[in-house]
Parts: structure tokens; C-alpha cells; sequence
């Protein structure tokens, strides 16, 4: 009778919930716009005065700066502070003039840009703090300080990589980006003929950051990209955590963020074929993925997903019938501490994806839709376990806040907050049913849940664009009257998981007949802190080995 009570209770408050999401989503439909009234003909330029040139002096007397004594005394008030005395004259002898002032303007606002896109790079660096006491908490003691240095090193692993030519792979051709001052350099790509069209494969300037491509806002563009690129990395380590060689870690990294992540992010946003879809054949706007579900979580977690499948579950994991068993890991304070961490280096990573802060004002819808969605996808996890096994549990609570915010990576520059809530709503109920099937069904042993997170919420995120984009921002989904975006979107989701996966697999395949993936029965038993790091996390705990543990055959 009490699960019955809290089924009724929880289910009328979803209804309750749906029902004014409906009535909000109702009332943002825009009104019918009446037609402007035709405009009288203007009358004929009236002849005024001659513009000054732009190269002759200006007269800044009228402007009456601040002078040096007024200076001196202080400027409590911020009034004389950032004047025209401020503007950087490039001739002191001619003095200011008009090109001064313009230059001045145009810098100003690229410096913005590089402020606010260097600043949110910061906040997703940070992230990666946050991936490693998640994934550390959810595994078991033993195995604290393997689990803790694999996601320390994947930064530096993937930092040199995709310093060496995973940038220039990617980002190769991404001259345009206008948030940035152009990007000019970065003017290469290699391309195939076909059907009538150019096909983007893979860029070619930017190896070693060298050349012309030592320039300031591909500099800036790199640090960005490059803290994304890591991000898809550290996935990785979730899925294989307590069984991974660390050597087959080290090689396993290099390669995805030096070939796999860069070439797919590359037709997604560098320029190649997915982006194109849209000017090529008509397909909405192109493949649209504004902050990552796809490039960033997705690939990722494809490559999460060959790695396990080919490594195997832990020792223990299932029983000769296939039913699985739990093995929770050490520390869920850690954990929900971590979730908190990734929560706020989401306002890096996606309202950070608009390059810049001047001429991008939409960064505020960004950054509500992205916390709307990490909201309501808490609440659906704990609505679903809560009906299903009559607790909240809190590994999976911090999941489902994970899973809204993977969701509407993609779409939280198009989307609005209504949509927002329901995105991130029914990534929280699929990472349940994600993680009970893979577990269960698949039997694909994921210690920390990233296949689910990232790679079933990373697909649902790119497809949600395809529906709920509004076209305010240019995409417009199926809701919105194009189908053809959500085709785009599709032909991206087959992309990943018809080439990324297999080729990964491929990659990782290859790596185990060489080196070998997975450690010894003995060593894994025993706890990877002493046998593949040579100390204990926690050289005060008394860790018991694991003996007669069977495995399945």
C-alpha cells in the first residue's frame, strides 16, 4: 500500500508538472504579427556637414577629460576612470583620431570575447575536477588512487596530443570565427568531391600551434576547444575504472584526443560535412550541436562503451546465471561533492560555447536553459527510483543531474526554458532505464553509469535539437515546422554510432593485442593502488582482498 501511496503521490506531481509546462509552453508560442503600416517615402538627404577624415585630429578639449589633478585626487565614483584619455593613440605627435577611436571600439570588443570565452575555458578545465571525485567516489576503495590518476594524467595526455595535430585536425579550416577577430590563419582542409559536393574531412593548419598559426585568437580558440576535447577523454575512465592497465589508458588517450574526437568534431564544427548538411542539401540548418552533446559526451562515451566491451566486466560483477551484483563504490559524499563541481563548470561549457559575451547576449538563455535541465533531470532520476524501489538513491540523483545537463548541451542555444525543463526531465528517467539496461541487459559493467549519461543522453541531446529548436537563434526544429533539422540531427546520431563506435572499438582492439587492456585477476582482486601505483589512497584503511571471487563464463 505505501508504494502504491507514493506512486499516486509522485505521479500526480509529474502530471501537476506537465500540465503547467503545457500552459507555459502554450503561452511562448508567438502571437500573430500584424502587418507594419507602409512607411511614406523619406524625404531627400538634406546636405550637412562634411565627416571629418578619419586619419585628421580630433579636438578632445570638447570632451573635457579628466586632467591629471583630477586624476590625483582619486576616483572613488568610477567617473573618471575609462575615458578618452584610455583610448590607445597610435600617433602621439598627430594625436586622436577617428581611426584611433574605431580601432579602440573593435578591440574592445574582441578583448571582451576573449575574456569571457578564456574565463568559461577556466570553468571547464575545473570540470575536470569534478569527473574525478565522481568516478573515484564510485569505485571501491582499493582502487582510489588508480581511479584518481587516470583522470589526473588524461589532462596532460590529452593536452600534448591535441596540441600536436588534434587541433589541426579539427579546427584547421575554422577560419570565420568572427566572435574572435577571424581566426584567419586556420584556412586548410582536406576535402573529397562527391554527389556534386565538397565533403570536409579534416583540417590542416594549426600542427604544433605553429607558423601563422601563432596568432592570438587561434590561441584562444585552442585553449577552448582543447578543454573539451579532455572532457570526452575522462568519460573513458568511468566505464573501464578498476580493471584498466594504466599503460592501455596512457596510449588509449593519446590516440582519442589526437585522432577519433578531433575528426568528428571536425565535421560538426569545423567546418566539415555535418555542418554543411543544411548548405548542401537542404537540411535545416546542418548538423547542430551548440555546446557538445554529440562531439563532446557522445564520443566519448562511444568510445566508453567499446573499451568496456572489449576489457570485460570486473571480477564479481555477475553471476554464472547473468544476474548482476552491486558494487558501490567508497565514498557518495565525493560524489554528489563532484556533481556539484561539474554542475557549475557547465556555465563554461555551455554558455561559453557563444565565443564571446559582446554581440551574444543569448549567453543569459543559455545559462538558465543549462540549469533548468541539470534541475529537472535530478528530479526525474529521484521520481524514478523512488517509485520503482521506494528510495531516492543518491548515486543515481547525481546521475540524473548529469544526464539534464549532457542533454541540453546541444540544444541550450536554441531551445527555451520550457523545452529546457522537459529535455532535461526525460534525460533524468532514460539515465535509469539506460543503466538498468546496459547492466542487465547488455551486461556491460559501467562502475560510474557514463555509457548512460553521456552516450544515451549525449544521442537523446542531439536528437532534442531536431525537435524543440525554436529558431531564434537560427535553428528551427520539427515543433517549429522544419523536419529537416531533426534529419540533420539524425544523420549526426548515425554518425556516432555507426563510425565512431566501430572505429574506436577498432582502435582500442588493436592496443589490447599489442599491450593488453586489462590487468591480472590477482592485481584487480588485490586493488590497482599498490600492483599499478605503487601506493594505497588510503594507507590507513584496512582493505581485505577479495578471494573466491567466481567469475562468469
Amino acid at each position: 500500500m505505501r508504494f502504491f501511496g507514493r506512486m499516486k503521490i509522485c505521479s500526480g506531481t509529474a502530471v501537476l508538472l506537465l500540465l503547467c509546462a503545457s500552459v507555459a509552453w502554450t503561452q511562448s508560442q508567438p502571437a500573430p504579427v500584424a502587418s507594419p503600416p507602409v512607411a511614406p517615402p523619406a524625404a531627400p538627404a538634406s546636405s550637412g556637414p562634411i565627416s571629418p577624415a578619419m586619419d585628421a585630429p580630433l579636438d578632445v578639449k570638447t570632451v573635457n577629460p579628466p586632467s591629471a589633478d583630477d586624476l590625483a585626487n582619486g576616483d572613488p565614483s568610477g567617473t573618471k576612470t575609462g575615458t578618452v584619455n584610455d583610448i590607445v593613440v597610435s600617433d602621439t605627435k598627430k594625436g586622436l583620431t577617428l581611426t584611433d577611436v574605431v580601432n579602440q571600439i573593435g578591440q574592445n570588443r574582441i578583448g571582451i570575447n576573449f575574456t569571457w570565452t578564456l574565463v568559461c575555458g577556466f570553468l571547464v578545465m575545473f570540470m575536470q575536477a569534478g569527473f574525478a571525485i565522481v568516478e573515484t567516489g564510485l569505485c571501491r576503495a582499493k582502487n582510489a588512487n588508480h581511479t584518481m590518476m587516470m583522470n589526473f594524467m588524461v589532462y596532460g595526455f590529452g593536452l600534448f596530443a591535441y596540441w600536436v595535430c588534434g587541433f589541426a585536425i579539427q579546427m584547421g579550416s575554422a577560419a570565420g570565427t568572427a566572435m574572435l577577430g577571424g581566426a584567419s590563419p586556420l584556412n586548410s582542409e582536406y576535402t573529397i568531391h562527391l554527389l556534386g559536393k565538397d565533403w570536409g574531412l579534416f583540417g590542416m593548419k594549426g600542427f604544433f600551434l605553429s607558423g601563422s598559426t601563432y596568432d592570438v585568437s587561434v590561441m584562444v580558440l585552442f585553449l577552448f576547444q582543447m578543454v573539451f576535447m579532455d572532457t570526452a577523454l575522462t568519460i573513458v575512465t568511468g566505464s573501464v575504472a578498476e580493471r584498466w592497465k594504466y599503460i592501455a589508458f596512457c596510449v588509449s588517450s593519446v590516440f582519442l584526443g589526437a585522432i577519433t574526437y578531433p575528426l568528428f568534431a571536425h565535421w560538426a564544427w569545423g567546418g566539415g560535412w555535418l555542418y554543411k548538411l543544411g548548405a548542401n542539401f537542404g537540411l535545416g540548418a546542418g548538423y547542430a550541436d551548440f555546446a557538445g552533446s554529440g562531439v563532446v559526451h557522445s564520443v566519448g562515451a562511444m568510445t566508453a562503451l567499446a573499451g568496456a566491451l572489449l576489457i570485460g566486466p570486473r571480477i564479481g560483477k555477475y553471476n554464472r546465471d547473468g544476474s548482476a551484483n552491486a558494487m558501490p563504490g567508497h565514498d557518495i559524499v565525493i560524489v554528489l561533492t563532484g556533481c556539484f563541481i561539474l554542475a557549475f563548470g557547465w556555465f563554461g561549457f555551455n554558455p561559453g560555447s557563444t565565443l564571446g559575451a559582446s554581440g551574444a547576449l543569448r549567453i543569459s538563455v543559455v545559462a538558465v536553459a543549462t540549469m533548468l535541465a541539470g534541475c529537472t533531470g535530478s528530479f526525474g532520476a529521484v521520481l524514478y527510483m523512488w517509485i520503482k524501489y521506494g528510495k531516492p538513491d543518491a548515486s543515481m540523483s547525481g546521475n540524473g543531474l548529469l544526464a539534464g545537463l549532457v542533454a541540453i548541451t546541444a540544444p541550450s542555444g536554441y531551445v527555451n526554458s520550457v523545452s529546457a525543463c522537459v529535455i532535461g526531465f526525460i534525460a533524468g528517467l532514460l539515465v535509469c532505464v539506460s543503466v538498468e539496461f546496459v547492466d542487465r541487459v547488455l551486461r556491460v559493467d559501467d562502475p560510474v553509469g557514463a555509457i548512460s549519461v553521456h552516450g544515451a543522453n549525449g544521442l537523446w541531446g542531439v536528437i532534442a535539437v531536431g525537435l524543440f529548436a525554436d529558431g531564434t537563434n537560427t535553428v528551427k526544429g520539427l515543433f517549429y515546422g522544419d523536419p529537416g533539422q531533426l534529419v540533420a540531427q539524425l544523420i549526426g546520431v548515425s554518425t556516432l554510432i555507426g563510425f565512431v563506435f566501430p572505429f574506436t572499438y577498432a582502435v582500442n582492439w588493436v592496443i589490447d593485442v599489442v599491450i593488453g587492456q586489462r590487468v591480472s585477476a590477482e592485481d584487480e582482486l588485490e586493488g590497482l593502488d599498490i600492483p599499478e601505483m605503487g601506493a594505497l589512497c588510503y594507507p590507513e584503511f584496512v582493505l581485505v582482498p577479495e578471494k573466491g571471487a567466481r567469475v562468469a563464463h
